[in-house]
């Protein structure tokens, strides 16, 4: 096998699965591991992939993902190549294409194994932390959150939280305060959590008192957005740190 990932976090699971020779490819944003991010050739970004880089590699398997990469891209892919195209936005969708790859690249075993183990951790937390609300902010000038029908947001609530953000899946702050008046009519009232994430945006603390004097009576918390957004083997450690951010 020769495999190419256009996806960062399903980059790192190959890894997990044990494919040092197999993966040919990757992009500029598969940061881990850092030891394939130095060798392995890389094949552009999620967004604009180098097909010369690619078709010199021949990869006899294309992992691509429909919101990482763009739908031209995939298409062009899909002429010459076996492209499996994941599309996660809940849990059991992270499951199911996990265990899928693992049976494409002959890992079969070892993906039933992390999956298992995936599922333990998330099964331990399940529904502790009912009624809390949250706005999880991914974007800044101007402010982008999560709604439903994401991943980020099948995670969270996995857990009991409820998103202040009750439609589309990425809007802009504005839209959903607007939103938010119009079926209240009266004054925005402030969710119990703001998530505010180190990526897309790298959100640091200097940030925190701006969005904190939008929502004075919210909790601000800086949260690792690898973590909270990477479908893969690093679900394992996600269960545990949503723990500890709460517990702040």
């Amino acid at each position: 096998m020769r495999i190419v990932s256009l996806v960062p976090s399903l980059t790192e699971y190959l890894w997990s699965l044990g494919l040092e020779h197999e993966v040919v490819g990757i992009t500029k944003f598969c940061i881990h591991p850092k030891e394939w991010w130095q060798r392995k050739t890389r094949v552009g970004g999620t967004k604009k992939v180098n097909f010369e880089t690619i078709d010199a590699l021949q990869p006899t398997l294309i992992i691509a993902n429909k919101e990482e990469n763009t739908k031209e891209d995939i298409e062009q892919l899909q002429l010459r190549y076996t492209v499996l195209v994941t599309d996660i936005n809940s849990l059991e969708e992270a499951y199911h294409f996990l265990l899928e790859i693992g049976q494409k690249v002959q890992r079969e075993e070892k993906s039933i194994s992390l999956v298992g183990q995936i599922k333990t951790a998330f099964q331990s937390l399940e529904n502790i932390w009912q009624r809390s609300t949250f706005l999880y902010f991914i974007w800044k000038d101007p402010y982008f959150v999560v709604g439903p029908q994401t991943y980020i947001h099948a995670l969270l609530t996995h857990f009991g939280l409820l998103n202040y953000c009750e439609f589309e899946r990425y809007p802009d702050l504005d839209q959903v305060l607007a939103h938010k008046t119009s079926l209240a009519n009266t004054e925005v009232i402030n969710p119990d959590y703001i998530f505010l994430s180190s990526e897309p945006f790298p959100f640091e603390a200097k940030h925190v008192d701006e969005v904190q004097a939008l929502f004075p009576r919210s909790k601000i918390v800086l949260v690792d957005g690898e973590i909270c957004s990477w479908y893969g083997s690093r679900m394992r450690m996600t269960p545990a740190y949503i723990e500890q951010v709460l517990a702040l």
